[in-house]
């Protein structure tokens, strides 16, 4: 499957202020289910690096009304780490919670919704400041198989995993994963790959072409992310979360092909 990103934020990386209001987020997330998108993800609080923490209330009224809005027309995820928000969203018709927190699979129960567990080293305002780890797949693999016991062990009826690429990981850390995705695809859950048009991305980018990473923008990392998500694919990754959705699905047509 692929993930559509709809972020109903004025500071996401990518899309932060272009749908702001939620007609336009709508119209956005109803071109996503027309790209083929399986799902499409709302998110009313950036998890950026550096991002700071949305109040509850306003991070409630920037998603409810995508939500309700876009829930006729396919699956959604509420892209959210504070309870209140994902039971206000499951109640306007979201029926996954994408936690990049891993921590709300009581609430996931509670709502009997699938949960996304994602793996991140400390929070976004200081994640990106140094991470370090002895060995980023096993202990991103044990982190999240411990997740997964827990949702289940809740009585959440699916879950989901996530490496968390860019959420505390160096650019070295992100392709070690990648390139050790099968041990993680092996275990059983789904796994869920978003490296759509991150910074890792642009970073290689601009390697190759010998500029700064500031001359790359976020739309010059398209080819990378296409990259990521079939490789991502080829290696048994069930969910892809992109951007660019139509181009997504074409490559995923072609590797399961």
């Amino acid at each position: 499957m692929v993930m559509g990103i709809v972020n109903v934020t004025p500071d996401s990386f990518s899309d932060g202020a272009c749908f702001l209001e939620p007609e336009a987020a709508v119209t956005r997330g109803r071109q996503l289910f027309d790209e083929g998108a399986a799902v499409v993800d709302v998110g009313g609080e950036s998890t950026r690096p550096g991002a700071e923490p949305v109040p509850v209330g306003d991070e409630m009224a920037r998603v409810v009304d995508v939500v309700a809005g876009l829930a006729p027309h396919g699956r959604v995820s509420i892209d959210t780490t504070k309870p209140d928000v994902a039971r206000a969203a499951v109640a306007a018709g979201a029926d996954i919670l994408n936690d990049v927190s891993a921590t709300l699979h009581e609430v996931a129960a509670e709502l009997n919704v699938t949960w996304i567990a994602v793996h991140r080293q400390g929070k976004p305002a200081t994640m990106q400041i140094a991470p370090h780890y002895t060995d980023v797949v096993t202990e991103v693999g044990d982190y999240l198989a411990a997740a997964a016991e827990r949702g289940l062990v809740a009585g959440v009826p699916e879950v989901w995993i996530d490496p968390g690429i860019g959420f505390g990981k160096t650019t070295d850390h992100n392709l070690e994963l990648l390139a050790n995705l099968r041990q993680l695809t092996a275990g059983g859950a789904p796994v869920v790959v978003g490296a759509s048009r991150k910074r890792f991305i642009g970073e290689l980018h601009a390697c190759s072409d010998g500029c700064s990473l500031d001359e790359v923008s976020t739309d010059d990392r398209f080819e990378g992310s296409l990259a990521a998500a079939a490789w991502a694919f080829a290696q048994g990754t069930a969910v892809v979360r992109a951007h660019d959705v139509a181009a997504t699905v074409g490559a995923m047509k072609v590797v399961v092909a």
